[in-house]
């Protein structure tokens, strides 16, 4: 990968990993809900998760749902699905309680990581990056260049979905009152599924 390649693709996977979409919109109110500290683990399992897929995006693991159309359908109906619960449960998430945040569940690191998988934007994401950026040449060449481009995605993720995090956590100090705190997190949760129209003219020809 020459240096024009690759300085075009940091600027991209800056720009793809700090923009809206399910990951940050998560940790958004993640951040709020649960503070810096217990949102740590889902960061990083969001910079390994999605770091993970990209690699296995450049070694062809993806193009088998191109082979296996049934797959394809039922990894967009389980996104639907998840992504419409995680929406229910930011917004019906209790208001901020000090006596009760010890007793809150975010989510996992392995949660995080597993999530990547019926992530639309994460899907899209890697497969653009290695399609676009990682060129066409020898295998053990191919190789070292996915590795570099995972790599670069990982430690850019790490930034960019931290302040996610940490700007939602700021808001924790505006939204003691429970009126304002339940509008933010029903708003989270409506971008959340906003987040799922792409997704939803597949879902259709599937029953069509």
């Amino acid at each position: 990968m020459n240096i024009e390649l690759l300085l075009a693709f940091i600027a991209y996977a800056i720009v793809s990993a700090i923009t809206p979409g399910p990951n940050n919109m998560m940790l958004l109110a993640s951040g709020l809900n649960y503070g810096i500290r217990k949102t740590v683990p889902h960061i990083a399992g969001i910079v390994f998760g999605f770091g993970l897929m990209v690699f296995l995006a450049g070694m062809g693991l993806l193009s088998i749902l191109d082979y296996v159309p049934f797959l394809y359908q039922i990894l967009h109906i389980a996104s639907v699905l998840y992504l419409l619960y995680l929406a229910w449960k930011i917004a019906s998430a209790s208001p901020l309680d000090s006596n009760k945040s010890s007793k809150k569940n975010p989510m996992t690191f392995w949660q995080a990581v597993a999530f990547q998988w019926v992530n639309p934007k994460a899907l899209v994401m890697a497969m653009a990056a290695i399609t676009t950026y990682v060129p066409d040449e020898p295998e053990s060449a191919f190789v070292l260049n996915v590795v570099i481009v995972s790599l670069i995605y990982a430690i850019v993720t790490i930034p960019c979905a931290g302040i996610w995090a940490i700007f939602g956590n700021s808001f924790r100090r505006f939204l003691s009152n429970p009126l304002y705190y339940r509008i933010f997190n029903i708003t989270m949760a409506v971008l959340l599924v906003l987040s799922l129209y792409p997704l939803l003219g597949e879902i259709k020809r599937i029953f069509i």
